[in-house]
């Protein structure tokens, strides 16, 4: 790459959303002393194990090497979305696309001060010094937003019920499928956990619809997602757990269901079993209609007519999470076809509680 090129709108973007430090290069404080074996083996891409335990990485150097993590990381999302517009789908365009996002990674890479063999080198030394890996996941937390890996609390995620407080026996068994943990489920979660992750994705999806509201190819790429979100047969790839709403919300009302059916199943657990598989099954009706909507954005020929559609998809999609207040008595209910995701574990919190005493 001997030729200057100008970075693209995408590459732009993300190097303004990233702090760009001025002293790029300060890679590490042994660079030096490492750089001789580094030029002998520099037709090569990978590096021996050692490197790990010979390379001293300084806090700036893992800062800087944090950012271009990050800054790589948008320009891949922002070349994918592209390469997945209707637009985009020909051969052709996917091969351009494809040639401009080497160029723009090697663009980025060359922005921070990196060549790609270097990036990757002290990517696999920071992958294998738990102290250097604490400093960098710290770090892209801060300039992303996102939690360090590991050190979420599971009971902050929405749905999630820790072991310790499920009843015994098969009725906490069938409770800790919903709440706790489920075998077919990605990363084992429980089932209320991945439907409250899919039915959040669906409802952001929807609203980044409505960001550019002439642009058909955006709106059906989003709708797209939603559908993922929702059920994955209906749309194999996009941003869901791959795992669909429908058969987590389904269930959910399966498995509490199975709970209350138990013979030591207390009357408390039959009660709110009730509620809640009469919020999950809720949520699946109101799931059929973002498919439809969704389905309809998608078969659009004309980006006002998707226009159209999409308060509706954003307004049911939340709904999905938020339950609907249908009967306007100015309560969310479980029941009456109100119900969401949040009565539903409304009254899972409100089940476990009624057990301790």
């Amino acid at each position: 790459m001997t030729r200057a090129h100008s970075l693209p709108p995408f590459v732009v973007a993300a190097l303004v959303a990233v702090t760009l430090p001025t002293t790029a290069n300060a890679q590490a404080s042994g660079s030096s002393s490492s750089s001789s074996s580094g030029s002998s083996s520099s037709s090569t891409t990978s590096q021996p194990p050692a490197t790990s335990a010979t390379t001293v990485l300084t806090p700036e150097a893992i800062r800087t090497l944090a950012e271009t993590h990050v800054l790589l990381s948008a320009v891949h999302d922002s070349a994918d979305a592209r390469a997945a517009q209707a637009k985009n789908k020909t051969k052709d365009a996917q091969t351009e696309l494809a040639e401009q996002k080497r160029t723009a990674i090697a663009q980025a890479l060359q922005s921070k001060g990196y060549k790609a063999d270097d990036f990757q080198r002290l990517r696999f030394v920071v992958s294998t010094n738990g102290e250097y890996r604490a400093q960098f996941d710290s770090v892209v937390a801060k300039l992303t937003g996102a939690p360090i890996p590991g050190r979420v609390a599971a009971a902050v995620v929405p749905g999630f019920v820790p072991a310790a407080q499920l009843p015994s026996g098969l009725v906490g068994t069938h409770i800790g499928h919903i709440a706790t943990s489920y075998v077919d489920t990605p990363d084992k979660a429980g089932l209320l956990v991945v439907a409250f992750a899919e039915a959040q994705v669906a409802s952001q999806h929807a609203t980044l619809a409505t960001r550019n509201t002439t642009d058909l190819a955006a709106m059906q790429m989003h709708a797209g997602h939603v559908l993922h979100a929702l059920d994955p047969a209906l749309m194999k790839t996009g941003p869901g757990k791959g795992f669909g709403l429908r058969k987590a919300a389904g269930g959910v009302a399966q498995h509490i269901e199975l709970a209350a059916k138990e013979p030591t199943a207390s009357g408390n657990v039959k009660i709110h079993a009730t509620h809640i598989a009469g919020a999950a099954r809720a949520t699946l009706v109101r799931m059929d209609q973002a498919v439809s909507l969704a389905n309809q954005i998608r078969s659009a020929t004309e980006a006002k007519a998707a226009a159209g559609l999409l308060s509706q998809l954003v307004s049911v999609c939340n709904q999905l999470l938020n339950g609907a207040d249908t009967n306007a008595d100015g309560r969310v209910d479980w029941g009456n076809g109100e119900g969401g995701l949040q009565q539903a574990q409304e009254h899972v919190t409100l089940m476990l509680a009624g057990e301790k005493k």
